[in-house]
């Protein structure tokens, strides 16, 4: 029986399109706050996205290949890329070039569709894909939806699509005593591979990195490795799920999370039948060791693993249901610009940012919050979405009038 592990790292990339202040009276259909999203765009971009590229790349050139990393980019951050920062598509273009990156499916506008449009859902992914194909002419195998959102009904739909794997959270009140380092699958399909987040490792590295109060802090990569070889027969498969954004911005760059990276491979490696292997190599490397059972609805957000960060008050699910109404009549416009407006307003950090369970504690959920309060950033959300309604109906009833002669 094989006593090491495959390490599996994947990064989220993503930035919202964030909205401009927004009022009541407000008539403007430019919603976006083009300045203040360039401005993130450059400011993360210099902080994490370039360095942590260039440092990838060099990972992989220095290993000849043994290193390997799997990415998502949202279709909403990619277009930011090519709209304020084409150099880190280029970098990402040679990272791509190497062979030694794989990147994945999600929906293109990093949305909550699943829970209210699966027709929407189908049609963003599809859209995704093609922006991955057109770009890095990869055809992705592998899923990830937004947040790891997961349960059976979302495995069942993507194997209809004909992805071989998905990725969800490793959440211990479905594993129970078993390990997220075994791959799995769903009650409700066959053949698609469960990739479970390691989230104790991954947290380790996007949580607990520069924490001095933690008791195994300073985090070591001979300390990680060491970790890793716990595995020890037990699983096969360490993934390690995280927000690109760890490297440079969440941890920043004097807190040694740079450094710590750069080291990490030559140690995992020593162990001489150690490797690297990206999802869809992982899929096809290990064979499934059992069910996972996810009848209601998962994340990787905060220790619940739910969805209160999006859904845990009557605002989100207010906001979220306005929105999906209009969904019926936005597609009946033919309206490339108003249906691409509708699906920017899906991002999920907008709902994020009227979660109300983190503002007392001011803690990671309001990084990058333009709002003062999420009563602020709800106002400001649905003055935009009255706009859309009106700017539609309006749409709707030119449509329907009779042509005069």
């Amino acid at each position: 029986m094989r006593h090491v592990a495959s390490i599996c790292f994947y990064f989220q990339v993503h930035q919202p399109w964030r909205l401009r202040r927004y009022s009541i009276f407000d008539t403007d259909t430019s919603y976006f706050d083009d300045y203040k999203n360039g401005e993130i765009c450059r400011k993360v971009a210099h902080k994490c996205y370039l360095p942590a590229n260039r440092l990838i790349l060099d990972l992989i050139r220095r290993y000849e290949g043994r290193f390997r990393v799997a990415y998502s980019l949202t279709g909403v951050v990619l277009d930011q890329f090519e709209q304020y920062t084409p150099e880190v598509l280029d970098t990402f273009h040679e990272l791509n070039e190497t062979g030694c990156v794989e990147f994945l499916a999600e929906t293109y506008y990093h949305s909550l569709s699943f829970l209210y449009s699966r027709e929407e859902f189908a049609e963003q992914i599809n859209l995704h894909r093609d922006k991955i194909k057109s770009l890095f002419r990869q055809k992705p195998t592998v899923f990830r939806n937004t947040e790891l959102i997961y349960n059976n009904d979302l495995a069942h739909f993507i194997d209809g699509m004909g992805f071989q794997g998905i990725l969800c959270e490793g959440a211990d009140h479905i594993l129970s005593y078993r390990s997220p380092t075994y791959l799995y699958r769903s009650p409700s399909t066959e053949n698609l591979v469960l990739l479970l987040k390691n989230y104790r490792l991954s947290d380790d590295i996007a949580f607990r990195f520069s924490n001095r109060a933690w008791a195994e802090w300073p985090l070591t990569t001979e300390k990680f490795a060491r970790w890793v070889n716990q595995v020890n027969g037990n699983g096969y498969s360490v993934n390690l799920f995280m927000d690109y954004e760890t490297l440079g911005e969440h941890q920043w760059a004097d807190t040694g999370i740079f450094d710590f990276l750069a080291h990490l491979p030559g140690e995992i490696l020593s162990n001489r039948d150690n490797d690297f292997k990206t999802p869809s190599e992982v899929v096809d490397a290990y064979p499934i060791s059992g069910e996972y059972d996810v009848p209601h609805m998962i994340s990787w957000a905060d220790t619940e693993r739910d969805l209160s960060a999006w859904l845990g008050n009557a605002m989100q699910s207010n906001a979220l249901h306005e929105v999906y109404r209009l969904e019926r009549e936005v597609k009946a416009t033919g309206d490339p610009v108003l249906l691409h407006d509708w699906r920017r307003l899906q991002t999920s950090d907008h709902f994020y940012y009227i979660c109300t369970k983190y503002f007392a504690d001011g803690d990671v959920h309001k990084y990058f919050n333009p709002y003062d309060s999420p009563y602020d950033s709800y106002i400001n959300f649905m003055n935009v979405l009255d706009n859309l309604r009106s700017r539609i109906e309006a749409q709707l009833r030119r449509k329907t009038q009779p042509i005069r002669v």
